[in-house]
């Protein structure tokens, strides 16, 4: 599989900038488009092999400067072309992190621009529908997609738009066990207008399916609203509220569908501001989540608190701060976990968002017993609560 993803990757992005005429760069080409995302770099004093990670296992528990400790590229090539009006696009994305294979994110086909439906997108194949993430815990809280699938996106409706994606369990580069199955329908419906420079958003999931453990089906909700200026300019703010059951994720895809796990009942309410003000950015979060096992009854309780922050001393110097505290309530004593780190980068510019970045970065983590003792098998080792990380990281995304 891996040689095979290998050649697949290397002929494609071959194909590709066999198009360039001579000298031209790739993003320079009508049509073509040549965008990824990479990070990485070495961690210095890394012990018992733990180089990041520390987390108590919440989906929004992970605040991530300093505390990665991970490399990883992905890269997406795609070309569309126009004839007679339509337009279709081939899209392909591959992704290496670490030392996996070579795995296939997207492989899609997109077409537009018909008589009957002149605004609206159809495509099949697997692709991302990443709607909204949180940067700082690394997590797209609304995330329908990354299955085999098919279905249409912008479709107009009163000033709103909808997408509509039908999925299989199934992935380009693997199959569900034939004796297993997982389809899955999302609506999603943006461009809400509720108040000036605020706007909501909607995206309902199901999933039926068999051979699945404690039956096959699911479903899901979440609502997101984005404010513009928020209480003064320069500040948004995004506040998600969303559950989910059985084989349906909080964020809209699969929840467990290899046959042997369980779902699960999930509530969250999470509260996301970013700001830009001057020299001085960032971004906070505070997050309430529960999580309850269909088959066990087994129920934990998260709560997230962080932020970082970035000061341009200079138009490519900034200084950043990521501070953050972390509970996990369960069927043990509570679990604690605080993080902070410090780091200074150089950037293009002394916008927040400025990508690439080159950091380096020093990670002070204390837990209590608890935490270490659920987590004995990693940072915990040991008995260890604290750690101290130094390293140098870059991060990428064009």
């Amino acid at each position: 599989m891996m040689k095979r993803n290998r050649l697949t990757a290397v002929a494609l992005a071959a194909a590709c900038l066999t198009g360039l005429s001579t000298g031209a760069m790739a993003m320079e080409v009508a049509g073509f488009e040549f965008n990824g995302y990479s990070r990485g770099g070495p961690v210095f004093n890394h012990e018992d092999g733990v180089k990041g990670g520390l987390s108590l296992g919440g989906e929004l528990q992970k605040f991530r400067l300093g505390n990665e400790g991970d490399n990883g590229i992905e890269v997406n090539f795609a070309r569309t072309f126009d004839v007679g009006g339509v337009k279709w696009k081939v899209n392909y994305m591959p992704a290496k992190w670490g030392s996996g294979d070579i795995s296939t994110e997207q492989a899609f086909v997109e077409m537009s621009g018909f008589s009957f439906a002149p605004e609206a997108k159809f495509w099949a194949g697997q692709r991302r529908l990443r709607i909204q993430d949180v940067h700082i815990v690394d997590n797209f809280l609304m995330n329908y997609g990354d299955n085999q699938g098919a279905g249409v996106t912008d479709i107009p409706i009163g000033g709103m738009k909808l997408g509509v994606g039908v999925f299989t369990g199934d992935k380009f580069d693997s199959n569900q066990p034939a004796n297993v199955k997982a389809r899955r329908i999302n609506a999603d419906l943006s461009e809400i207008n509720t108040n000036p420079g605020g706007k909501l958003r909607v995206l309902l999931t199901a999933v039926s399916g068999s051979g699945q453990v404690n039956g096959g089906s699911g479903s899901g909700i979440s609502v997101s609203h984005n404010q513009k200026d928020f209480l003064i300019p320069g500040l948004s703010n995004a506040l998600f509220v969303q559950t989910s059951s059985g084989h349906a994720r909080i964020d809209g895809q699969f929840e467990s569908i290899d046959g042997k796990s369980a779902g699960k009942r999930v509530f969250r309410i999470a509260d996301s501001i970013n700001w830009q003000r001057g020299r001085f950015g960032g971004q906070a979060l505070i997050a309430y989540q529960t999580n309850k096992a269909d088959v066990t009854g087994v129920e934990t309780k998260d709560f997230s608190l962080g932020g970082r922050g970035s000061y341009a001393f200079t138009k490519n110097f900034k200084g950043l701060a990521e501070v953050s505290t972390t509970t996990r309530k369960g069927a043990g004593p509570d679990q604690r976990l605080s993080k902070v780190t410090l780091a200074g980068a150089l950037a293009l510019s002394e916008d927040f968002w400025s990508r690439p970045e080159l950091r380096l970065y020093v990670t002070k983590a204390n837990w209590n017993q608890a935490a270490a003792l659920a987590n004995a098998a990693s940072f915990g080792a040991n008995g260890k609560t604290s750690r101290t990380l130094v390293g140098v990281q870059y991060e990428v995304w064009w």
